[in-house]
C-alpha cells in the first residue's frame, strides 16, 4: 500500500476524488469538450492522450425529445414513490441544496461544455487524461486531488469496492499553488463543479462530491496556526479533541482562523483514508475564548 505523503514541513490539507466535469443541460448532457481559446476541439492534439469519445451538442429537436423522455421517467418515478409512501415505505434520503437550475455561463454550460480551455503550451493542457471519465474505467480506477499548503496534486489509484481502504497512489500531475490564479465554484446543476484558473489564463472544470473539502483550502492560501500560538484554554480544547478522535502522534491538527473570529480545527486521520472518499476530516469549531461552538451558531464561513 502506497499512500501519498507530503514532504517534511508541508501540510496535507485535503484529499478527495475528482474528475473532469460532465454537462448537465439537456443540449450537452453527458458530454464534455477540450478547447483552445478559439473554441476548437483540441483533444487530438494533447500528447499521450488515448482516443476518447467525440460529442456533438444536441439540436433543439433532440433536446426536446430528451426532455420528454426524462419527463415521462419522472412521472413513472413519482407514481412509484407515491405507491411506496402509501404502503408506508421510508423514502427519505439525503439532499444537496447547493446546486442551481440557472446556468452562470450559458455559452459554457448550455451551448457548449468545455472542461479544458487552454492555448498551446498552457498549464491546463498538462492535466492528465486519467481525469476524463470517457477515457478511464471508473469501476476499477479512481483519481484523487490532493491539496497541501504548497501544491495541488493529482494521483491515480485502483478501486476495489470490497476493500476501499487499500490505496496505492501513482502521482500523475502536480503544480505549485503559485500557478493557480483563482478557484470558481460552479453550481449548475448539482453544485459539485469548480473551475481551476491558472496564472496563464488557461482553466479546467472539475467535479467532486467533496467540492467544499477541496476548494476551501484552494480558494485562499490558508494561514496555518501552530498549536503554541493559541491561548491556554484553546490548546486545552484542541488537545481534548485530538484525544477524543485518537489522533496519532504522527499527525498534527490543522488550525485556521476565519474572519468572523472562529477557529477551525481539522484532523485528518490516516485510519480514515479510503479510495472512495479520500481523507475524511474530524472537525471542531471554537471561539476566541476556547469554547466549542454549537453547530446551530456556525457562521457561513464555518461550513
Amino acid at each position: 500500500m502506497n499512500i501519498w505523503q507530503p514532504e517534511p514541513g508541508e501540510t496535507l490539507l485535503a484529499r478527495a476524488p475528482v474528475t473532469y466535469a460532465t454537462g448537465a443541460a439537456m443540449s450537452v448532457r453527458g458530454m464534455r469538450w477540450f478547447r483552445d481559446t478559439d473554441r476548437n476541439d483540441i483533444q487530438h492534439e494533447l500528447p499521450g492522450w488515448p482516443e476518447g469519445p467525440s460529442y456533438a451538442a444536441r439540436s433543439a429537436g433532440g433536446t426536446a425529445a430528451l426532455k420528454s423522455l426524462k419527463g415521462a421517467g419522472m412521472v413513472v418515478g413519482t407514481a412509484f414513490m407515491a405507491l411506496l409512501s402509501a404502503a408506508g415505505g421510508n423514502i427519505a434520503g439525503p439532499s444537496d441544496n447547493s446546486g442551481s437550475d440557472t446556468p452562470d455561463e450559458p455559452a459554457d454550460e448550455v451551448e457548449d461544455f468545455p472542461v479544458m480551455w487552454a492555448a498551446p503550451g498552457s498549464i491546463a493542457r498538462t492535466l492528465p487524461w486519467q481525469l476524463d471519465p470517457g477515457r478511464t474505467d471508473q469501476k476499477h480506477q479512481l483519481t484523487h486531488a490532493i491539496v497541501t499548503d504548497r501544491r495541488l496534486v493529482v494521483v491515480e489509484l485502483p478501486y476495489d469496492k470490497k476493500n476501499d481502504e487499500a490505496i496505492d497512489d501513482e502521482v500523475l500531475w502536480q503544480c505549485p499553488r503559485t500557478d493557480i490564479s483563482k478557484i470558481e465554484l460552479k453550481d449548475f446543476r448539482d453544485g459539485h463543479d469548480f473551475k481551476v484558473v491558472f496564472m496563464d489564463g488557461s482553466w479546467s472544470r472539475l467535479t467532486s462530491t467533496s467540492r467544499r473539502k477541496l476548494t476551501r483550502y484552494l480558494e485562499i492560501t490558508p494561514e496555518l496556526l501552530p498549536l503554541d500560538s493559541l491561548t491556554s484554554q484553546q490548546r486545552t480544547v484542541v488537545s481534548a479533541f485530538a484525544a477524543e478522535v485518537n489522533m496519532p502522534d504522527s499527525v498534527s491538527p490543522i488550525i485556521t482562523r476565519n474572519p468572523c473570529g472562529h477557529y477551525i480545527v481539522d484532523i485528518l486521520l490516516p485510519s480514515r483514508f479510503t479510495s472512495i472518499f479520500g481523507a475524511s476530516e474530524q472537525s471542531l469549531v471554537m471561539d476566541e475564548k476556547g469554547q466549542e461552538v454549537d453547530p446551530r451558531e456556525y457562521h457561513p464561513e464555518d461550513l
